[in-house]
């Protein structure tokens, strides 16, 4: 990945863990809970008050994938 690009990555993070601070420490507290078979429901309202709903059951893959992102932050 081009390090400028990741520089910019970067400001962006930071600029958002300011303007919403509870967001990352709330991954970082749900990340050090979650274990192959939790489930992870994401719920998101538009402006306009429509709901949009998924979910998904955690794999050991998928594990791996949140250790590496952990090694990340």
């Amino acid at each position: 990945m081009n390090p400028m690009a990741l520089m910019k990555i970067k400001g962006m993070f930071d600029k958002f863990q300011s303007n919403h601070p509870k967001v990352p420490m709330f991954f970082k507290s749900a990340a050090q809970s979650i274990g192959e078979g939790s489930i992870i429901e994401i719920n998101v309202t538009t402006a306009e008050g429509k709901t949009l709903c998924t979910n998904m059951r955690v794999t050991r893959e998928d594990l791996e994938l949140i250790q590496q992102i952990k090694q990340m932050v």
